[in-house]
């Protein structure tokens, strides 16, 4: 169940604005979809901007789907047992019945370990243990809205990066002098880091650079600009099948939910009656946004 903090400056659509989104009534089996229900779900469904109307439909599949698993929890008798999601939240029935009709309708999926030591071995490398790094930094702040500032600090890297290259033992001060990260208490020094700890831009740089060498040109991030010093690195091992196992496990369960979801999706709303909306029509899926 999502707990979703509605935000106040997002008023709700006047009736004359939700009726104008559809010329006709969203029908599931006879019972209708209200445009003020639609209004609501829509805050839920961000799109961009330049596409007004996907928000709308987008509300509109997800509500006509989340009553045809209603109506078929109700016509199978499915038990209502709601269950605590988080500390002092409860499903409500509605949710409960409904969860409960996926369980049962859905399979858990059966795998072949044999397939999956096929995806292991046609590319192990893609299972690599997370690498290493002894790293230190100046950072020099700017954000990235900021065009002004941004020019300023990269022209001071570009200064002090030039005053290392012709001393590097100047490191340390040079971090204490002009660094605006708390690792300038330490000369800049960072520190033991692996893969994912930073953001992908300094992890990239770190990735490419020599040991032992600072970074050829100011590294920029969303946060300003860096200096880079690679002190030492471990690369990542390819981890062994066994060690993998669980992971592609958990992988194929969860695709193979996400097939059989969908297709059962497919089957409730061709066998239902649905008037108002074309429930093929889903641009937003095929762009990206769900």
């Amino acid at each position: 169940m999502r707990v979703i903090a509605i935000n106040p400056e997002k008023t709700a659509p006047s009736r004359k604005a939700v009726a104008s989104q559809t010329a006709d009534p969203i029908l599931v089996n006879g019972v209708e979809i209200s445009p003020e229900a639609i209004a609501t779900e829509a805050q839920h469904h961000p799109m961009p901007k330049d596409k007004p109307g996907w928000a709308w439909r987008a509300a509109a599949h997800a509500l006509v789907l989340k009553e045809l698993l209603h109506q078929t929890a109700q016509a199978q008798g499915v038990d209502v047992s709601p269950i605590e999601v988080s500390e002092g939240q409860w499903e409500t029935e509605l949710e409960a019945s409904i969860r409960a009709l996926i369980e049962e309708a859905i399979e858990p999926a059966e795998y072949d370990e044999a397939t999956l030591r096929g995806v292991y071995d046609a590319n192990p490398s893609r299972f690599t243990g997370p690498s290493l790094y002894e790293v230190a930094h100046i950072l020099f702040v700017a954000s990235a809205e900021d065009s002004t500032r941004r020019e300023a600090a990269l022209q001071q890297a570009q200064w002090v990066l030039a005053e290392l290259t012709a001393n590097p033992n100047r490191f340390s001060y040079l971090a204490q002098e002009y660094s605006a990260c708390p690792s300038k208490n330490n000369g800049g020094l960072l520190g033991q880091l692996a893969t994912g700890d930073t953001v992908p831009e300094f992890e990239a740089a770190m990735a490419t650079m020599t040991e032992g060498t600072l970074s050829a040109e100011p590294v920029a991030t969303r946060y300003g600009y860096h200096i880079i010093r690679l002190d030492a690195r471990e690369r990542g091992q390819v981890l062994p099948f066994q060690a993998v196992l669980p992971y592609l496990k958990e992988a194929h369960e969860k695709a193979s939910w996400v097939k059989k979801g969908r297709e059962y999706l497919q089957r409730l709303v061709q066998q239902a009656e649905i008037k108002g909306i074309d429930m093929a029509d889903t641009p937003w899926a095929s762009a990206g946004h769900f």
